[in-house]
């Protein structure tokens, strides 16, 4: 099976820059949220839609990384 539709994107969640790689295997989407710092995996999802796989991810992202302490620079 190949990859299609594939899709990245970065945005700001929680005050992390998060990379969003979407893309479909048959009939389902996939997606994987990780720190485009230093590259750690956050979240993965899958769904029916494109924009249903990104939403979990996006929102299971969102809950670990506002759980993430900082430390003062």
């Amino acid at each position: 099976m190949r990859a299609e539709e594939y899709s990245t994107r970065t945005l700001d969640l929680e005050g992390w820059k998060v990379r969003l790689t979407s893309y479909r295997l048959g009939s389902t989407y996939h997606c994987a949220a990780d720190n485009v710092e230093p590259g750690a995996w956050i979240a993965r999802a899958q769904g029916a839609t494109r924009e249903e796989a990104e939403s979990l991810a996006i929102e299971r992202a969102r809950l670990l990384l506002g759980r993430t302490r900082r430390m003062p620079t």
